[in-house]
């Protein structure tokens, strides 16, 4: 009898569901309705910041089977000779003549003659098409010229990076009309305008839609006519370049009181461009980012008039500012900080490698204490997979996608990985890197961290809110068109068709991801999607991805489904899931490099590391979504299907962080293609970076012969004074030379690498009367 009490009830679903008029009728409409109810409302500028933008791999992750020939197709990451060009030239140049203590501490800004220089070859115009003068580079070309700059100065870095990044030269190029295209890329190509664009208030930081400066449509006076125009009030800051900014892009709220316009009030966020001369408009005074001098500073304007032709698009661009905003910023966001970052990561990595091979303690190199290269491995896996994810979002951009939640991610998780590295490094260098001066290669960078982790949208507010809460919207396969049919204008008949048709699908494909969570965390990931082609040990790094991309597909329309518009306000939640995606897409990122470079056996110690280290930190996302997930039903559902072996934690383990640390002490392709595209020093004396260089070699080149001396010393029973690898007493060399323990050559290498060493653990020093004038305790 009981078993009919089951029977009937499944029956009865069964029916339901099976024809069409009854399911909308007792399942869909009522489902819909409650949607409806349930959704929170979306203002304009959260819909078009929803809306803005592209996806491309993430819809691949979010769909829990990703289709790994897309990612195999894309192009390899090469510059065109042009960029190359650029690079070994120009940049190279640039580079050679930083001097960031100088900028710092005595300039507090880049030199004139280094102002000219970025004007006359063209740094303000990379991404400025070479019809109008710019150079016209790609994304990739644009990307690699900030890393490599950002590994010598990080104030010439944000110099060059803004007008190449969210700015007026980029919304000219998209939404600029012809008349002002022609007149002001070519000013900008070539330096004559120096252009900063103000969004950010003291009333508006990250809300940045809450724009509170307006401007008023209205007739006024200009140069000597009455015309319809605008009048501006606004009070800007953080605005980079806006000291010695020529040319204003501005965003503003527009109202029409007095319907010059037409009969709508609020005409909506639009954006303008403002010559500084203007009246009324105030710039030049400065803020201090952290003693890191690039320009930035605060822009006021009281009562400017400006016609209508100096609104982006002219009136057709009204009230489309933010989208104009969202869509630019999905690109630049993507390109600018997460170089920055790759480029700080680089530095952090070579000069680490070299000075754990180089500094010696209790008569080894720091390099071989596992304590050291554990810092050391995490410096490394984490500059492997930075650079991963740069490379393949500059690659999506350059195919013509603007992957808005790609670049949420890299912004976030790259300067993250800056704050990381830079730590690690810190620690590995101990006081060398503590004391500030003209030789710390550190200290700059680690300074300029927080800038990074602020700026273009604040990290706190990009994880909690951003990469999940507009990734799942975006990149889900349904949601988004279930949302436009709840919250459609059609009639409800023809919405609930639309609903019902993508509520079943979307049924469907949450319990295939959930059997395949399941059945591949069973099976060890058999079965798993993974592309043809490749050896045996990278296909089951592709099937690992797919299982967890299963899995994460699974867990986040669990929790949609049960929290729906509420797990907007549950940020910590939120924050997880976008952990979960971003790992994903990193882990893809490093298994697309890695292939791209030919799969070279030298990286695959460091490729593995990066990719254990990402997917384990997909799974403890995950794990944490379920220890903190607020329904315990659903929880449960989530741990006996995600983890039906346990939640256990489990950290990456110690012996990937050692291998990849061996290999960033040593010379070779592996050491040499982590730490590609960076300023490595132009070999002139007192440059830090090439003297660092230049002792990495000598003590390679003096290795051998250094062991038989210390070994020779012991054997006599002498004092072994060179064991701790930084002085020889006079004569020992050549006591060692006269009874054939090293050769004559040998021991003037030695002699040259100890002092090399020496200058390379030399800290700067200054009189008790301090660069700033006061005394200083002796």
């Amino acid at each position: 009898m009981w078993l009919w009490l089951v029977v009937i009830p499944l029956l009865t679903l069964f029916l339901v569901i099976s024809l069409p008029m009854l399911r909308r009728r007792l399942l869909s409409g009522p489902i819909m309705a409650l949607m409806q109810g349930a959704m929170p409302p979306l203002s304009q500028t959260e819909r078009e910041a929803l809306e803005s933008g592209t996806v491309w791999w993430e819809r691949e992750l979010f769909s829990g089977r990703p289709d790994w020939s897309k990612l195999q197709n894309l192009p390899a990451d090469t510059l065109s000779k042009e960029e190359q060009a650029f690079l070994e030239g120009p940049v190279q140049r640039l580079c050679a003549r930083l001097d960031e203590w100088r900028i710092k501490q005595e300039e507090h800004d880049l030199p004139a003659d280094l102002w000219e220089m970025l004007k006359q070859e063209g740094f303000f115009g990379m991404i400025i098409p070479r019809e109008y003068g710019g150079l016209g580079f790609s994304a990739r070309g644009h990307s690699a010229v900030i890393t490599k700059i950002a590994s010598r100065s990080v104030t010439a870095a944000v110099t060059v990076m803004v007008p190449n990044s969210l700015g007026p030269a980029e919304l000219l190029m998209r939404y600029g009309t012809p008349e002002q295209q022609r007149y002001y890329l070519p000013r900008l190509a070539n330096g004559r305008e120096i252009p900063c664009f103000a969004l950010t208030s003291p009333r508006a930081g990250s809300d940045a839609g809450a724009i509170p400066d307006t401007g008023v449509v209205c007739r006024g006076n200009f140069r000597g006519e009455t015309v319809v125009g605008i009048r501006l009030n606004w009070d800007k800051r953080y605005i980079t370049l806006a000291p010695v900014a020529t040319l204003l892009g501005l965003a503003f709220r527009l109202y029409d009181p007095d319907n010059i316009m037409g009969n709508i009030r609020d005409l909506g966020i639009t954006l303008a461009l403002i010559p500084t001369q203007t009246a009324g408009v105030s710039i030049g005074t400065r803020h201090d980012p952290l003693g890191v001098p690039f320009l930035t500073g605060p822009t006021r304007g009281h009562q400017v008039f400006i016609p209508m032709s100096y609104l982006i698009g002219g009136e057709q661009g009204i009230g489309q500012g933010w989208r104009m905003l969202m869509a630019c910023l999905s690109e630049g966001r993507g390109i600018s900080l997460p170089a920055l970052s790759v480029g700080a990561a680089k530095l952090a990595a070579r000069s680490s490698g070299n000075y754990s091979r180089v500094r010696k303690q209790f008569g080894l190199a720091i390099g071989r204490f596992e304590g050291v290269q554990e810092a050391l491995g995490r410096i490394g896996l984490n500059a492997y997979r930075m650079e991963s994810a740069r490379t393949l979002t500059v690659t999506i951009l350059d195919q013509g996608e603007r992957p808005s939640v790609a670049a949420g991610i890299v912004k976030y998780h790259l300067t993250e990985g800056m704050r990381q590295t830079i730590n690690d490094a810190m620690d590995i260098w101990g006081g060398t890197a503590i004391c500030r001066g003209p030789h710390n290669l550190l200290a700059h960078a680690y300074q300029a961290i927080p800038i990074g982790i602020t700026v273009e949208g604040a990290n706190i507010l990009t994880r909690t809110m951003m990469i999940f809460g507009q990734g799942a919207i975006r990149a889900h396969p349904y949601l988004l068109q279930e949302m436009e049919a709840v919250t459609g204008q059609q009639p409800v008949a023809e919405r609930v068709i639309a609903f019902d048709r993508l509520l079943w699908a979307h049924v469907g494909y949450t319990m295939m991801n959930g059997l395949r969570a399941l059945v591949y965390g069973l099976l060890g990931n058999a079965g798993a999607a993974a592309p043809q082609g490749v050896c045996a040990t990278e296909r089951k790094c592709y099937q690992r991805i797919s299982h967890w991309s299963a899995a994460f597909a699974f867990m986040s329309d669990l929790a949609l489904a049960r929290l729906g518009g509420s797990l907007k306000r549950r940020e910590s939640l939120s924050a997880l899931l976008g952990d979960a995606l971003s790992h994903l897409y990193m882990a893809s990122a490093i298994l697309h490099r890695y292939s791209k470079d030919g799969s070279p056996p030298q990286d695959r110690p460091i490729m593995e590391a990066a990719l254990e280290d990402s997917l384990l930190q997909v799974r403890q996302a995950l794990v944490e979504v379920v220890r903190n997930f607020p329904d315990p039903v659903v929880a449960l559902l989530m741990r006996l299907v995600v983890f039906p072996t346990g939640l256990a934690q489990r950290r990456l383990p110690q012996h990937h962080l050692h291998r990849v640390a061996i290999l960033m002490q040593q010379s070779g392709p592996a050491r040499e293609r982590l730490t590609a595209g960076i300023y490595l020093g132009g070999g002139d004396e007192g440059d830090s970076m090439a003297e660092l260089e230049a002792a990495f070699i000598a003590t390679e080149r003096s290795d051998e012969a250094e062991k038989r001396l210390i070994q020779w010393m012991k054997s006599r029973r002498w004092d072994p004074i060179l064991s701790n690898g930084m002085h020889v007493p006079e004569g020992y060399l050549q006591s060692a030379v006269q009874e054939g323990v090293i050769s004559e050559l040998e021991a003037k290498q030695l002699d040259d690498t100890l002092e090399r060493r020496m200058r390379v653990v030399r800290v700067d020093e200054f009189p008790a009367v301090c660069w700033l004038g006061e005394e200083v305790a002796a």
